[in-house]
């Protein structure tokens, strides 16, 4: 009995000894969790407390940064304390207290646009500056903006001031800004800001669209393509090109939007919201433009030009390639191989064309630079007010043309530089004549230069 007490003793103090070799490992286990959330703890305290410094810093220097600063500085200080925010809650103490600011702007009675308006409200220089930072023209052009749409404002957001509404509309189109920014900075909520923007866009469409000048001011668009030795053009017609993210366009899926513009830029007529499936001369035929030359007569009826005596061209377009030659639209000499060489005649042709079609290009990444709203890529459940928002940024483009506003430089990010397939098909054997007697004449102008 005794022999088998002590054996059974044994046993016992063996196993006790393997139970606390098992618990010790589990025990540091545990206390090396507990101090690395100790420390993770620790660190995120330090970075709320650097985010809350940050915070504090934007609210008191909005006014002084770029509004492309202060909005980039916004959205990493969102990322930042939600990334705080999603780690504190995975730990098992989460930190008590972050101090982090709800809102990087003061309280709705101080919003940034009054603050704005109180700082920029003499007429200095410096401040007529600020104006075209931030809504991408003066104070002057704003005023009269305003002007024009402001009774429709009053009916149409009668929640917020009308030049609370424009201003909101203009940062948004100016900067790409999200509606929780346009937001907090116009003393509203983002639905009201949302809707303030659609308003002001649908307005400038209906109260604007007189900006598209090209019936009521041909005698000017003539007089300015002579000067670029196109003697009777009335425009140049391309394409831009607007990318739309998600399946209901297919990949790489856009808006394509057909504008006629004038030597200067000015965009004298668009349509906007075709389908890149479509087929550029498919677009062009249901455009009213078309309709205006080819049925109505309403267009391009005026008076031939004499080049010499004998030699004489009816009022036309210049087209790009993607289009067919018509009687009015004229289009370049095309290769049909690369063996294929054209005569001096054709490259003189050519050449003056591709200057004009450059203006196209031109127009659209002035707008695109000024108004970086239409540089994002749309998502397509908003496909439907796409267009409105594009024939805003040309209306307002030509409109601020018309108060002498400065061209913003051109920016070739914000150029699309895609080319659209050449038109095959049949050629309108007027439209091959009247660009014939006109390559002839370039030809001899450039031997004489």
């Amino acid at each position: 009995m005794t022999g088998r007490g002590a054996g059974r003793r044994r046993k016992r103090a063996t196993k006790c000894t393997t139970t606390s070799k098992k618990k010790k490992p589990l025990q540091n286990q545990q206390s090396h969790i507990h101090h690395r959330k100790k420390a993770l703890s620790n660190l995120l305290s330090l970075i709320a407390s650097a985010t809350s410094s940050a915070h504090s810093f934007l609210s008191q220097n909005d006014l002084r940064l770029l509004p492309s600063q202060d909005l980039s500085l916004e959205s990493k200080l969102a990322s930042v304390t939600l990334s705080i925010c999603t780690l504190s809650s995975l730990l098992s103490s989460p930190i008590p207290e972050l101090p982090l600011s709800p809102s990087p702007h003061p309280p709705l009675s101080q919003c940034w646009f009054d603050r704005f308006l109180a700082a920029a409200s003499d007429d200095s220089i410096h401040s007529n500056a600020k104006w075209i930072e931030v809504f991408r023209m003066s104070k002057s052009s704003f005023i009269l903006l305003l002007r024009n749409l402001n009774p429709y404002l009053q009916n149409s957001v009668p929640s917020v001031s009308p030049n609370h509404a424009l201003a909101a509309a203009l940062y948004r189109l100016a900067h790409g800004a999200p509606y929780e920014s346009v937001a907090s900075r116009f003393g509203t909520d983002a639905a009201t800001a949302c809707r303030a923007f659609y308003v002001v866009c649908k307005l400038i469409n209906d109260r604007l669209g007189h900006l598209f000048e090209f019936r009521a001011d041909i005698n000017r668009i003539i007089v300015g393509f002579g000067w670029i030795s196109l003697p009777n053009c009335c425009g140049v017609l391309g394409f831009g090109k607007f990318p739309i993210k998600g399946e209901l366009l297919g990949a790489n899926g856009a808006l394509m939007v057909q504008a006629l513009v004038d030597s200067e830029g000015r965009f004298l007529d668009v349509s906007a919201g075709w389908p890149s499936s479509m087929k550029p001369d498919s677009i062009l035929r249901q455009t009213k433009l078309f309709l205006g030359v080819e049925e109505s007569r309403e267009l391009l009826n005026g008076p031939p030009f004499e080049l010499t005596k004998g030699n004489s061209v009816p009022q036309y377009l210049l087209g790009d390639s993607c289009f067919p030659l018509l009687s009015w639209l004229l289009t370049p000499y095309p290769r049909l191989s690369e063996e294929d060489s054209l005569s001096s005649t054709e490259i003189a042709f050519n050449s003056v064309h591709s200057c004009g079609i450059g203006l196209v290009k031109t127009a659209f990444g002035r707008v695109r630079a000024r108004w970086q709203l239409l540089s994002k890529i749309w998502k397509e459940e908003c496909i439907e007010f796409f267009p409105f928002v594009i024939v805003t940024g040309c209306l307002l483009h030509n409109f601020l043309i018309k108060c002498s506003e400065p061209l913003p430089d051109e920016n070739m990010d914000h150029l699309w530089d895609g080319k659209l397939p050449v038109f095959k098909g049949e050629l309108s054997e007027r439209g091959q004549r009247t660009r014939d007697v006109l390559a002839l004449h370039l030809s001899k102008a450039s031997l004489r230069m």
